[in-house]
């Protein structure tokens, strides 16, 4: 058995647990088929309900949403697709009011080639904002300056006729990348942050954190020695290369620490996404020595492997590199399959796809680190399929058929089975709502005791019972790989176990360490173990305590 060590004393935001809003897909209250802000706080009770504490939404601000928001065109406004600022402080005035606080999006790394700061730097190699992006000559025969690609396909050099060179994008074309070397872009994200901080905002999500910055010699990548399929399909060249040039670069610690300082001023939180190829080691140094990032967390639980050994390898990777920093553990979001889809095994049935879901949950409850849930997996909603001819996303329109893209998993959320649209929109939505989604709406799960969205609910209470889940050591035990078997302890409690079963197959093994282990209830989950005889049926689990020292 491997242990951590202990967080002492840990701060409110390691014990609160995050609730993804995509607002494009939440509620529409307008009838123009794209949710709004005004949809979001309608159903802040609804959140508030699941016992969560973080409320994390997706970028509203104003945008020509060719990449659905994190394209931005104005950092301090909101874009009318969503509403207004009146309606965004109605928004904060009502989360404050239930006890949630809001956490926005900040897409910092690029903007939208609407930005009234490109629309300058493009017109000239001499204007006040030349050097707010990164622009470069072309080589002696014209080509870009480096072999560096696109997440999104292709090079990430686009020609520019105005200024006759290169520009970088890691996106996009229509998402030029900032010139974070100049210190005049770092201030003018400072002082875009201040904004929303000033208007009550509570927290921020760092969107791509590891691209701030780009090599200066802009030197090309070396190929890959493993190749990256955590963030990027096989399908995608850009998993070909050692990203060590184009992003990740030493000098976005110092700019990290400049955002803590601002966030510590208002007592507001950060979350880091990153996307690296060695996420662990970032997530370990963006987070470590409490001036940084608060939390992060990588692709790592966003793939399609599902497995004890995997799971547990990212945790104990994790604490092993750093000793003072924190996870946030993610098995969903707007960028990755849906999590019942993802891990589902050959053979899985409805019952039993309910069953992972109530089990994937279970299981990143039980993660030392702060949760953060995805809209609609509360309902167990599976992965769309989003036909070619109604498909938004740019990602998957290129590399379709073979990686469809990310609008399965940002489909609307089904709120009232009867209702059209389920309930999300009274005009045609902007993306359709999967026909297997209408059965597993809010209202339906509402009168359904044992539906996934009453399991949510119930656990996450449960959860918030017992210290040793939120603050306690996390340590592994070595059981059969079917199983994921883990204790955390916290002095002054009895230490707590908690085994779950990664199958579809119903399991049963010796797990002498449990002998003697009092079962816990409350938590909703099926199995059992007696005298250190584990008994799970597929997708099962079971809590218990240990006496005191033991």
């Amino acid at each position: 058995m491997t242990s951590s060590n202990t967080h002492a004393g840990a701060p409110w935001w390691q014990e609160a647990i995050i609730y993804q809003v995509y607002p494009r897909s939440y509620l529409d209250t307008n009838g123009d088929g794209v949710g709004d802000l005004t949809g979001i706080t309608q159903k802040l009770d609804y959140i508030a309900g699941l016992g969560v504490d973080i409320v994390w939404l997706s970028p509203f601000f104003t945008s020509p949403m060719k990449d659905f928001g994190y394209d931005i065109a104005d950092y301090c406004d909101v874009d009318p697709l969503f509403g207004t600022l009146a309606d965004f402080d109605r928004l904060i005035a009502r989360a404050h009011e239930l006890g949630l606080k809001i956490m926005i999006d900040q897409v910092m790394a690029h903007t939208a080639d609407a930005h009234p700061w490109f629309v300058e730097s493009r017109a000239s190699r001499d204007n006040p904002k030349s050097d707010w992006y990164v622009w470069s000559d072309p080589l002696a025969d014209g080509n870009p300056p480096n072999n560096w690609l696109s997440v999104f396909g292709g090079s990430a050099w686009q020609w520019d006729t105005r200024r006759k060179q290169y520009y970088m994008h890691n996106f996009l074309v229509s998402q030029p990348q900032l010139n974070f070397h100049n210190p005049a872009v770092q201030q003018a994200h400072l002082d875009a942050l201040r904004f929303w901080l000033e208007r009550g905002v509570d927290g921020v999500r760092m969107d791509a954190c590891v691209f701030h910055f780009h090599d200066r010699e802009l030197r090309s990548n070396p190929p890959a020695l493993v190749r990256d399929t955590s963030t990027v399909t096989d399908v995608n060249p850009y998993g070909m290369q050692a990203h060590i040039h184009d992003k990740t670069q030493p000098e976005n610690i110092a700019f990290l620490q400049k955002v803590r300082a601002l966030l510590d001023e208002f007592g507001a939180v950060s979350i880091g996404e990153v996307s690296s190829d060695d996420a662990l080691a970032q997530m370990a140094e963006y987070t470590e020595g409490g001036d940084k990032l608060h939390m992060a967390y990588s692709f790592n639980l966003l793939t399609p492997e599902f497995s004890s050994a995997h799971v547990r390898r990212q945790v104990e990777e994790f604490t092993a590199r750093v000793k003072d920093g924190w996870a946030s553990w993610s098995v969903g979001n707007h960028d990755a399959i849906r999590v019942a889809t993802r891990w589902s095994k050959p053979g899985d049935t409805p019952a039993t796809r309910a069953a992972l879901a109530k089990l994937v949950l279970a299981m990143q409850l039980s993660l030392k680190g702060t949760p953060c849930l995805y809209q609609g997996d509360e309902l167990g909603l599976t992965e769309a399929d989003v036909p070619f001819e109604l498909l938004q996303d740019p990602y998957g329109i290129t590399f379709w058929p073979e990686f469809k893209g990310r609008d399965g998993c940002r489909t609307p959320m089904p709120w009232t089975a009867a209702a059209p649209n389920a309930g999300f929109t009274g005009g045609t939505p902007w993306l359709p709502v999967d026909a297997a989604h209408v059965p597993l709406a809010v209202d339906a799960q509402d009168r359904d005791p044992h539906s996934m969205l009453n399991f949510e609910r119930s656990i996450i209470h449960w959860r918030r019972t017992l210290p040793q889940l939120t603050r306690g050591d996390i340590a592994f035990y070595d059981v059969p790989e079917q199983a994921l078997a883990l204790r955390r302890e916290l002095p002054g409690h009895a230490p707590l176990l908690a085994v779950f079963n990664v199958t579809n197959e119903a399991l049963a093994f010796d797990w002498p360490q449990a002998a003697g282990a009092a079962p816990l209830s409350g938590h909703g989950m099926a199995g059992d173990v007696v005298d250190g005889k584990v008994t799970l049926p597929p997708y099962g689990a079971w809590f218990g305590t240990l006496a005191a020292g033991v």
